[in-house]
């Protein structure tokens, strides 16, 4: 099979975004189209045609990952296209804090595709600073006597 994601990547070293990555497009197949937000998955994405991914890509605004994932996935359903999967590929900040507003909206919406958030727990690319993501007491660079609030369960909160 061939590898879906260039060599050579310039994601940080001992990162495990990069093996995730690689990990989706190896089970989901070329007939994928992944979107990224700006977050640590757009070293992945890249910007015009400077991108590792060789499947279609394409970088959102980093708070509406999930409603471009909605009229992708639409418009493949108009056109009966049922052999292609939509994957949103997400950090916890694009996810549980600034993403969440049009991922609550498209689970409402019943729209199909994936959404597969990558939690680190801080919004690393940054500049390691708190998310609602982040467990309480860790220090990052905006609590540096510790968060204070709990942190978001993202499952229960699209559960319910």
């Amino acid at each position: 099979m061939t590898d879906l994601i260039s060599k050579g990547t310039t994601t940080c070293e001992g990162c495990g975004m990069e093996l995730i990555a690689r990990s989706i497009v190896k089970v989901l197949g070329k007939n994928t189209i992944i979107l990224t937000p700006p977050s640590c998955s757009a070293i992945l994405t890249g910007f015009g045609d400077q991108t590792c991914w060789k499947i279609p890509s394409f970088q959102s605004n980093l708070e509406n990952i999930a409603a471009y994932c909605s009229g992708i996935s639409t418009a493949l359903e108009f056109h009966n296209r049922t052999d292609i999967n939509v994957v949103a590929f997400a950090g916890d900040g694009g996810t549980v804090d600034i993403g969440l507003q049009a991922l609550s909206g498209a689970i409402e919406r019943g729209h199909r595709f994936i959404y597969i958030c990558y939690d680190n727990e801080a919004y690393m690319n940054t500049g390691i600073q708190r998310s609602g993501s982040t467990p309480t007491g860790a220090w990052t660079t905006t609590t540096p006597g510790g968060k204070k609030e709990t942190k978001k369960n993202i499952v229960e909160m699209l559960l319910a």
